[in-house]
């Protein structure tokens, strides 16, 4: 029973570059997430605006698809190990930026609009390197396996509980810096193993007409065009964490604290999600199962824009967490069966600029409403709109609407990366 429920981990067990290529995909996650407290925080602090929280956030918008775009390409074309080492040193080197920013008791806005771009460009562009190393798939994996990769712990950008502001600050850049090293020492087995071959034989080369011809592959494919409008549907309208900061003071009347907890409640229901994923092997009906998994979603935080009470609104989007994790695994999975291997990674890359830059689209457009109408207002609109796109997608897209596992053992997918 505990099988059909929990998410496999044999392949943790079985495969040694498997284990350090997950480990350290996981403590550079936690760094990252060290900073999405601070960041929104600080730049709420400086200029009181939801709005300029979204701008900070849509910044890091064209780093993000360019280097997904180019990234996909180039993981099918150049050597891994060399685009996994130049990612985690300019990861390094953005996390000691923010430090040195934070340290001098006055933060410079600009730096918290530029540094933070670079970030997510740099984990885009190797994200299909991740994805495609021979340790990310250890072979033979039997296909009923469903295991959820750290490439961003379930859901997005969740924070840590109780980010305390700015006398937290000053720990968590270098705190944040010291995870980027300990991320690029667990990498080196995996880096300069036997294991970690360069780019497959018989790929193309990494060039813009190989980009175009991943983007022309979606083109009719409605399971896969599914799988990525589904998701920009949820981020852009049910996304509210631009307006966690001031959903802090203004609605629950605390502060950092209490803003660290609106990010790590999502998270929390995401780590549930996807500790026991083991049921999701068992569903058939992918794509409606998808779509129900938004809908809660978006009923979730429709509620929770409602709500002026703290405890109830973490678990309302502890709730959302747990859907959004569920919907992850279920499109990944179908992302993986319907693309062909030469263009797995490709399409692997478009999705990681949709699943990242959604909700930076989503922190903009919750951000003006607010300043525009109201707080409460953009998230219950967004939450409701979320709803009405994921019906209106499920009817436009049958073939989205209807994919299906296919039927006998075996024929279940690897969710590869979240």
């Amino acid at each position: 029973m505990p099988g059909r429920i929990m998410v496999d981990i044999a392949p943790l067990r079985e495969s040694r570059a498997f284990r350090l290529l997950f480990l350290a995909g996981l403590i550079t996650t936690l760094g990252s997430q060290l900073t999405v407290v601070a960041v929104p925080f600080q730049v709420y602090d400086l200029t009181r605006s939801s709005f300029q929280v979204g701008l900070v956030s849509l910044a890091q918008l064209v780093p993000l698809i360019v280097g997904s775009l180019i990234g996909g390409s180039v993981g099918d074309a150049v050597d891994r190990r060399k685009i996994l080492a130049f990612t985690g040193i300019l990861l390094g080197f953005t996390s000691a930026a923010l430090a040195l920013n934070s340290l001098g008791g006055h933060p410079l806005l600009w730096v918290l609009y530029v540094v933070p771009a670079l970030a997510p460009g740099s984990t885009a562009l190797g994200a299909g390197a991740h994805r495609r190393h021979p340790a990310a798939a250890p072979r033979p994996a039997p296909r009923r396996r469903v295991l959820v990769l750290p490439d961003g712990l379930p859901g997005r950008r969740r924070g840590r509980p109780g980010g305390r502001g700015r006398a937290d600050q000053l720990r968590r850049g270098p705190l944040g810096l010291r995870h980027r090293c300990v991320h690029l020492r667990l990498h080196r087995p995996a880096l300069c193993g036997d294991g970690a071959a360069a780019a497959d034989a018989g790929h193309p080369s990494a060039r813009v007409g190989s980009i175009m011809e991943g983007l022309r592959y979606i083109r009719g494919r409605q399971a896969i065009q599914g799988v990525f409008l589904v998701d920009i549907n949820a981020m852009v309208f049910g996304m509210p964490r631009a307006l966690f900061p001031a959903l802090s003071t203004s609605v629950f009347h605390g502060g950092a604290t209490t803003l660290g907890y609106l990010y790590a409640a999502p998270g929390a229901g995401a780590l549930i999600g996807a500790a026991t994923t083991g049921w999701v092997t068992h569903l058939r009906r992918r794509g409606l199962a998808v779509v129900v998994a938004v809908v809660v979603w978006g009923a979730a935080i429709t509620v929770f824009g409602f709500s002026h009470v703290l405890w109830v609104a973490l678990c309302l989007l502890a709730v959302a967490g747990w859907a959004d994790v569920i919907s992850a695994v279920l499109r990944n999975t179908i992302l993986q069966t319907e693309a062909p291997d030469e263009f797995r990674s490709r399409l692997s890359s478009v999705q990681l600029a949709v699943v990242q830059g959604g909700p930076r689209l989503g922190d903009l457009e919750s951000g003006a409403v607010a300043d525009l109408v109201s707080t409460e207002f953009a998230i219950v609109s967004g939450g409701l709109a979320c709803i009405a796109g994921a019906i209106a997608l499920a009817a436009l897209l049958p073939g989205f609407r209807h994919n299906r596992a296919s039927p006998g053992p075996g024929a279940e997918s690897v969710a590869q990366d979240t």
